[in-house]
C-alpha cells in the first residue's frame, strides 16, 4: 500500500533537529510521495530545495494570507519573487499555494482586503503559469467562494485541510475543486466528520497531514509527520465503508491527477 501526503510543511522549524531522519522514515513507512507546501517566500524556496533533493517530494509556492506583507507595494514584489522561483524551478513545482483567506487571525477590514488582493493576484499567477492552486480558508468561506466564482481558476485546485462545512464543500465541488482532509476528521469531537467525508465523491478526495501540525488520533498532541497520513486514510475508509487499500489507491491517484504528477 502506497500513500500520498498531499500537504506537509517539511521546512517547519519543528523538524530542524531530525529532518533528514524523519524524511527517510516517511519513505520507509510507505508514504512514497509528499507535497511540501510553501506559504511564504522562504518556505516556498525551501519546498523547492526539498523537491530537488528528493525525487518523490514536490513543491508548491505561494504566500498564505497569514504571511502576506502588510504594504501593498511589498506584496506585489513578493508575489513577483514567487513567480521567479516557480519559473526557475518549473519541473519541481506542482501548484501555487497555499493561498487564500484567513479571517480568524485578522479582524482589521483593510487588512482583509489586502488578503483578497493577494489571493486574486496569485490566482492570476496560477492561470498564467497553467498551475492549480492550493487554498487555505478559515472563517472566510463566503469571500473565498465569491472570489473563486469571480476569478475562475483554469487548472482548478485543492481546498487543503478543508473546513468541515457543508456549504463550503458543496460549493467547492460545484466549482470543480478537490477536497483534502487532514487530522481534524479523526478528532473525537469532530461530530460531523462522516457526513463531510461522504459529501465528497471518491474521485475528488485527497488526504494530507498539514504536518507538523494537527496530528490525528491516536497521536493527537504530538509533532505530526507524513507517516500519520495513514490515520486520515483509515478514517475515510471507515466513513465510506471501503478497504483502506482502496482509499490509499484512490487518494494517491487523485493527488497525482490534480497536480499532474
Amino acid at each position: 500500500m502506497e500513500l500520498f501526503d498531499g500537504h506537509a510543511h517539511l521546512d517547519d522549524e519543528k523538524f530542524d533537529v531530525d529532518r533528514d531522519k524523519i524524511i527517510e522514515e516517511i519513505k520507509k513507512a510507505g508514504i512514497t510521495k509528499v507535497i511540501s507546501a510553501g506559504y511564504s517566500l522562504e518556505a516556498s524556496q525551501k519546498a523547492v530545495d526539498f523537491a530537488k533533493k528528493y525525487d518523490w517530494i514536490y513543491a508548491t509556492c505561494g504566500i498564505s494570507p497569514n504571511d502576506i506583507p502588510q504594504q501593498e507595494q511589498e506584496l506585489w514584489k513578493t508575489i513577483s519573487k514567487i513567480e521567479e522561483i516557480v519559473k526557475t524551478n518549473r519541473q519541481n513545482v506542482v501548484a501555487i499555494g497555499e493561498i487564500g483567506l484567513d479571517y480568524y487571525w485578522e479582524k482589521d477590514e483593510s487588512k482583509r482586503e489586502l488578503q483578497k488582493k493577494a489571493f486574486i493576484k496569485q490566482i492570476q499567477l496560477a492561470n498564467m503559469l497553467e498551475l492549480p492552486i492550493v487554498i487555505h480558508t478559515r472563517d472566510a468561506i463566503t469571500d473565498t467562494i465569491s472570489i473563486l466564482k469571480e476569478n475562475p481558476v483554469s487548472q482548478k485546485g485543492v481546498f487543503h485541510c478543508c473546513p468541515q462545512n457543508r456549504e463550503l464543500i458543496k460549493e467547492a465541488l460545484k466549482l470543480g475543486f478537490y477536497i483534502s482532509f487532514a487530522g481534524p476528521i479523526t478528532f473525537k469531537n469532530s461530530k460531523n466528520a462522516n457526513e463531510m467525508i461522504n459529501l465528497v465523491p471518491n474521485d475528488k478526495i485527497l488526504i494530507e497531514t498539514d504536518s507538523p501540525y494537527l496530528a490525528p488520533e491516536p497521536v493527537r498532541g504530538t509533532r505530526n509527520d507524513s507517516r500519520n497520513v495513514r490515520y486520515v486514510a483509515q478514517k475515510i475508509a471507515e466513513a465510506k465503508e471501503l478497504p483502506i487499500d482502496t482509499v490509499a489507491k484512490m487518494t494517491f491517484e487523485n493527488t497525482c491527477k490534480i497536480f499532474k504528477i
